[in-house]
């Protein structure tokens, strides 16, 4: 683990200094274009902050491997279970970005032999760096994280994007309905690594999604993993973390509660 120790904070110094060029540029006028749909957006400025991971990473760490979420790093030829490879979002939450210039984030990860080492989330408006080096504890910014408190349905706050509450293509939405009945609230931020890191800081007890790709929750699996946070597929099996799919986290208390009373399933991640 000591040569992550270098790795980690020179990933660190990269993202804040990513972070400081995405604030810098919340004056200028974005050029925005839609990739599958007009809710997809991309802005010149996710190509150019994630260039500029590939730039760093590759004059640094030669034989590392990158995943990117604009496709930019490389083809997709290696085996990620047998490599270093960096995960990173450039901008997680673009339709945040350009609609409330907040409520986005910096998401960077580092994994070896498709094993946790390195999760970074920055939020730059709120310059929040949330960021864990496997074995060592989570962090916000300077404060060691503390493991999450144990809560009940009726006793949490979930994140979850009102999306797939309605009729989808993903998920049976009925599901979710004596869930959102019971529970003490839902939030959406718009950003999944900021909501990973809001369940690793407390502000919200679990998380669902279901469609996010590895650069989405890759740092926030870093993250949430050095707190003891129970992290499954909505269909509770464990996650796949170099592929697309659901993702359904929280504190083990309120997981377990999740899946025997509300979705149906048998714990399948031991």
């Amino acid at each position: 683990m000591e040569k992550f120790n270098e790795i980690y904070e020179t990933a660190i110094s990269w993202t804040k200094e990513a972070g400081k060029n995405i604030k810098e540029s919340l004056s200028e006028q974005l050029r925005v274009e839609y990739k599958t749909s007009e809710a997809d957006l991309v802005t010149e400025k996710d190509r150019e902050i994630e260039e500029f991971f590939i730039r760093k990473i590759k004059e640094r760490y030669p034989n590392h491997h990158i995943i990117g979420e604009e496709g930019m790093g490389e083809d997709t030829s290696f085996n990620p279970r047998e490599e270093i490879v960096w995960l990173i979002d450039p901008i997680d939450g673009t339709t945040s970005f350009v609609h409330q210039k907040e409520n986005f984030a910096i998401s960077v990860a580092v994994y070896e032999n498709g094993s946790p080492r390195v999760g970074i989330i920055y939020d730059p408006i709120r310059e929040e760096c949330y960021h864990a080096l496997h074995g060592y504890g989570a962090f916000k910014n300077k404060e060691r994280l503390k493991t999450v408190r144990e809560t009940t349905v009726k006793h949490s706050l979930l994140g979850i994007d009102s999306s797939w509450l309605v009729p989808n293509d993903q998920y049976d939405y009925r599901k979710f309905h004596s869930l959102i009945q019971d529970i003490r609230g839902t939030r959406v931020i718009g950003s999944a690594a900021l909501e990973m890191a809001a369940v690793a800081s407390g502000k919200l007890n679990g998380f669902i999604s279901l469609r996010l790709s590895p650069w989405d929750f890759a740092a926030g699996l870093v993250l949430l993993g050095e707190l003891g946070v129970k992290a499954t597929t909505i269909d509770n099996k464990p996650i796949n973390l170099f592929e697309k799919t659901s993702i359904c986290v929280g504190n083990q208390t309120f997981h377990r509660q999740l899946m025997q009373e509300y979705l149906g399933e048998e714990d399948k991640s031991k």
